[in-house]
Order: C-alpha cells, then sequence, then structure tokens
C-alpha cells in the first residue's frame, strides 16, 4: 500500500517546506544571535558608555578647559584629579606656558619634564588618530596658559556615533546575508545528496538490466534497501527477472522432452520404414501389373521422402542442442563446389534441367566443414530439383571476389509458390543452422519468376 513517507516526492516537498520555512526566519533568529553577545558584553562591563563616543570626550574636555581659565595651578591640578576620578581607565596631565610638565595623573615617567616646540609637534602629529586617544586643550580663552591633556587607551573605547550606527547596520546585512547563504548552501547541499542516491540507486539498477553476463543472459536480482518509486520498480524489475528465470527453465525443460521425442520418434520410425522397403524391393521382383508397378515405385519414392524427412528431423534436433559433429577446416571451396555440382550434374540433365555452370580456376579457402557446407547444398539442389521443374533451369556459380561467393539460382515459382512436394520447410531451418555456425550467411530473392540463394562469409 502506498505511504506518503515511502514517497520520494513527498520527501523532496518536505525539504522544500524546511528551506522556505527556514529561510524568513534567518533575519530574527540570526539577529537575536549576533545582538546578544553585544548585550551580554557590555552588561559585564566590557564597553562603558562613558568611553564609547570619542566625541563626546573631547567636547567634555575642552568645555572643562575654557573653565580653567585663570585658576591657579592647584585648582587646575584638583580638577583634574576629579575628572581622572570619574575616567579612571584615563591619563590626565597638566602643561604651564612655559612648557613644563605639571600635575599629572597617573604619573608617567616618559612624559618629558619640558616641553619643547619640537617634541610638541611630534607628539601632536602622532597622537593624531592614533593610540591612546588623545585630546589637548587650551586653558582658558588664550594661549598663554599653557594647556592640559586627556588620554584614553582605544580598547576602552567603542565606535561613535555615524560611524558607530553603520558599522551595526553593516553587520546586521552582513549576517543576514550570510546566514541566507547558509540556509541556501544546506538546501542545495541536500537536495544535491537527495538525487545524487536517486542516480546511484538507478544507475544501479542500470547495471543490473544490461548485466549480460549473468547465467544464462537473465540479469541477477538487486537488493530493495526503500519501499519508494525506485524501490517499488527494483522489486518489479526482480519479479520479472523471476518470471523470465521460470519461463527459461520452462523451455529448456520443453526443450530436451521435444528433443528426447524427435530422437525417439526417429530411431522408432526407422524400424518399420527399413521393412516397408524390403517388401517394396521384394515386390518389385515379383510379376505385378502395371498398376502395380506404379504403385510400388510410388512407394519407393514416399519411403524415400519420409526417410530423408526423418534424417533431417533428427538432424534438426542435434544441431538444436549442439551435438551434432562439426569439424571445420581450411576448406578449397571452388574445388568442393565443383565435385560436389558434377555429381548433381547427371541428376538435373536427367530431369530436363538447363545447367549452367561458372566455377574459377582459381582456389577460394574458408574455414568451414566440408561435410555441413556439402550438407547444406544437397537440400538446395534437392529444393531446386522437386520445386522448380517447371522452370527447367539451375544454376551453379562460384564468384572468387570479396572473399567468395556461391550462388544456387532456378527459374521456379519460388518459395511463395505452390509445389506438389512443399514439406515443413525443415531442410531449410537445418541450413541455416549450419550456416551460422560456420559463419556464413545466405542471401535469399525469391519471387514468381525464380529464386536465387548466395552464401558468403559474414565478414
Amino acid at each position: 500500500m502506498f505511504k506518503l513517507k515511502d514517497s520520494l516526492l513527498s520527501k523532496y516537498v518536505l525539504i522544500i517546506l524546511c528551506a522556505m520555512v527556514l529561510l524568513p526566519m534567518i533575519l530574527p533568529i540570526i539577529s537575536l544571535l549576533t545582538y546578544m553577545p553585544l548585550q551580554w558584553r557590555e552588561s559585564l562591563g566590557v564597553t562603558d558608555e562613558r568611553y564609547r563616543d570619542a566625541a563626546t570626550l573631547e567636547n567634555m574636555w575642552h568645555e572643562e578647559a575654557a573653565k580653567l581659565g585663570g585658576a591657579s595651578e592647584r585648582t587646575i591640578a584638583a580638577r583634574l584629579g576629579a575628572i581622572q576620578a570619574r575616567y579612571p581607565k584615563a591619563a590626565v596631565f597638566r602643561v604651564d606656558a612655559q612648557g613644563r610638565t605639571g600635575y599629572q595623573l597617573p604619573v608617567d615617567p616618559k612624559r618629558p619634564a619640558i616641553w619643547t616646540p619640537a617634541y610638541t609637534v611630534a607628539f601632536m602629529k602622532e597622537r593624531f588618530s592614533g593610540d591612546p586617544f588623545t585630546v589637548i586643550a587650551f586653558v582658558g580663552d588664550d594661549r598663554t596658559q599653557g594647556f592640559i591633556g586627556f588620554e584614553l587607551p582605544r580598547s576602552a573605547m567603542s565606535p561613535s556615533g555615524a560611524a558607530s550606527r553603520y558599522g551595526s547596520a553593516w553587520l546586521g546585512v552582513s549576517v543576514v546575508l550570510g546566514g541566507s547563504m547558509l540556509i541556501l548552501a544546506v538546501f542545495l547541499s541536500i537536495s544535491l545528496l537527495f538525487f545524487y542516491r536517486i542516480r546511484r540507486r538507478l544507475v544501479r539498477l542500470q547495471a543490473a538490466m544490461t548485466d549480460h553476463a549473468a547465467a544464462g543472459g537473465i540479469p541477477a536480482q538487486v537488493a530493495v534497501l526503500n519501499r519508494d518509486e525506485i524501490g517499488r520498480l527494483e522489486q518489479a524489475f526482480n519479479d520479472m527477472v523471476a518470471k523470465l528465470a521460470a519461463s527459461r527453465a520452462r523451455e529448456a525443460e520443453e526443450d530436451a522432452l521435444r528433443r528426447e521425442l524427435i530422437a525417439k520418434l526417429s530411431h522408432d520410425l526407422r524400424t518399420p520404414l527399413t521393412a516397408i522397403r524390403g517388401h517394396a524391393y521384394s515386390l518389385r521382383a515379383e510379376r505385378l501389373s502395371d498398376r502395380g508397378a506404379e504403385s510400388v515405385a510410388l512407394i519407393e519414392s514416399k519411403t524415400g521422402y519420409l526417410g530423408q524427412l526423418i534424417e533431417n528431423l533428427f538432424s534438426y534436433s542435434l544441431l538444436s542442442a549442439g551435438k551434432y559433429p562439426y569439424r571445420p577446416e581450411r576448406t578449397d571451396v571452388a574445388r568442393l563446389a565443383r565435385t560436389f555440382f558434377i555429381g548433381w550434374y547427371p541428376v538435373f540433365e536427367q530431369a530436363g534441367f538447363e545447367i549452367d555452370l561458372e566455377l574459377p580456376e582459381e582456389a577460394v579457402y574458408w574455414e568451414v566443414d566440408p561435410q555441413w557446407l556439402g550438407r547444406v547444398l544437397d537440400n538446395y539442389c534437392q529444393n531446386a530439383l522437386r520445386h522448380a521443374r517447371s522452370g527447367r533451369y539451375v544454376r551453379f556459380a562460384l564468384h572468387p571476389q570479396a572473399g567468395g561467393r556461391l550462388v544456387i539460382e532456378d527459374r521456379g515459382p519460388g518459395m511463395s509458390g505452390s509445389s506438389p512436394e512443399r514439406g515443413a520447410g525443415l531442410g531449410l531451418s537445418i541450413a541455416a543452422l549450419m550456416l551460422k555456425e560456420m559463419g556464413l550467411r545466405s542471401e535469399v530473392r525469391t519471387g514468381e519468376t525464380g529464386t536465387r540463394i548466395a552464401i558468403a562469409p559474414l565478414f
């Protein structure tokens, strides 16, 4: 019974539905996974709001410097201490109008006692967009009271303003795009794996179907691992193989019974046939009327035909079973045909046939059994003698070109015409089997004006 879980279509539709459901959900899921660690870090104090905005820090420092205009050094030092207490990660220092380093917290031994113009320029150049973040502001409204400095490590700060918003937006877009591409890649990978497994199963089934090396030419059955559409196809293939094997076994059994029956019938028919021939020969020695003599002659003719039919039947049975003796050798077909046709020449001449012989003097060699080839030619000559008497013409020819070609031609009514001695065509079947075994082919052209049979090698 068909079940959705056993359907390849339902499995692939499920894959598509999962991809369609997961793709819209990727934005909130990835955003949540991205911003939660940031919020967690901030909650732990990894980034402090006091140090977040560089512009805010710079404005704060300039405002404080402006407020200290005209203040004493003691007042300036107290204010710098208060600011440093509010920003403990920062460093503050004071340089008076004569360039002397005054109050500083914490104390930095690398900071010079006297600020020369050259050092001041180098310092400002080094700290511009450098690390630590540095803000220098003149005390008061004029530049005659010296300046104060504020230093903060860049690691304690985070992007500010538009840059921060731009970075967050870019991070969000990047995360969404990356997550979407990841879902798409997973979907494509699963789809490729899905179809790869289908293709592998189909290729395995195709290999089993085209396995001609199996016993008896019957493909081997395949293992059915799933109950989906391909699994049902594999099961149908196994059922077909089982039926074919059973049919082949019945055919072999029937063929063996048929051959055994033919062999027994041939043997059983030969004994009474021999007795009939003996009695017909004895009757011929008696004094018979003309009508009796005709009857005896007819009996002898029919018994001879019946004997030939039995011989053909027995030969066909042996050929079908592969038990007919076959001894191929390099044979001069021109010499064999000359000897054979000369033997048949007086038979056709006595029957009133016009005989046309075209046999070359040069040798033509075939790798055949001379007895088998003689049997084939004898069968064709007997057919011409029996069924082509109306035309009274027979032609024997051997063309040596292209490996050689034997031709037997008559002017009878053709194989489809009527003949008083037409049989079941067993002799032609025997000839076809022998020619196939010897690697020869026959080309037959027949019609109301006669029959032409050409025998040539397969190459």
